[in-house]
């Protein structure tokens, strides 16, 4: 058997996506990829300045400069960016009280910051996403504001190259 019979494991498979999609991206017009990246962060600022540094020749550039970008938000970039975002709908077959709780969980940190609650559960279980997601809330709420704001920072960073990933490989 020779090596054009032998199948690709997932994690090439996955990386064949990710190139075919990165490709794609940097070929794109500014404004098709200004509009993919204001998918995953509706900063402006972020999705034009992440657009402008294209071609990147692998993801993880295009993620590190993603991140860099996001460091570089100014306080009013970075809240009309959090203000964009909405609650993740929880599993619909959650517990009629888990639901209840979370929902009010959401209303008090809503009420406390002015704005949804924001995070990454990509690397939590399926199963364990409502209860993480309901103590994380529940922790974060005692957080003053600005500490809150560097920690819902972080999340959309997170959330941000989850979001991109899987909008490269979509491309």
């Amino acid at each position: 058997m020779g090596s054009t019979d032998t199948p690709a494991i997932p994690a090439q498979q996955g990386a064949a996506r990710h190139l075919a999609g990165l490709v794609r991206f940097n070929a794109a017009r500014a404004d098709a990829a200004e509009s993919l990246l204001l998918g995953c962060c509706a900063s402006p600022r972020w999705a034009e300045r992440v657009s402008a540094h294209r071609p990147y020749p692998t993801l993880d550039a295009l993620l590190a400069a993603a991140d860099e970008a996001s460091y570089d938000l100014s306080r009013a970039e970075l809240d009309e960016a959090l203000a964009a975002e909405c609650a993740a709908a929880p599993h619909p077959d959650a517990p009629a009280a888990a639901l209840t709780a979370l929902r009010a969980a959401h209303a008090a940190y809503e009420s406390r910051f002015g704005r949804a609650f924001v995070i990454c559960l990509d690397d939590v279980r399926p199963d364990e996403r409502l209860d993480h997601a309901l103590a994380r809330i529940r922790s974060r709420l005692g957080n003053e504001p600005e500490e809150e704001r560097v920690v819902a920072a972080d999340e959309l960073r997170r959330l941000t190259r989850a979001r991109l990933t899987f909008g490269i490989v979509a491309l």
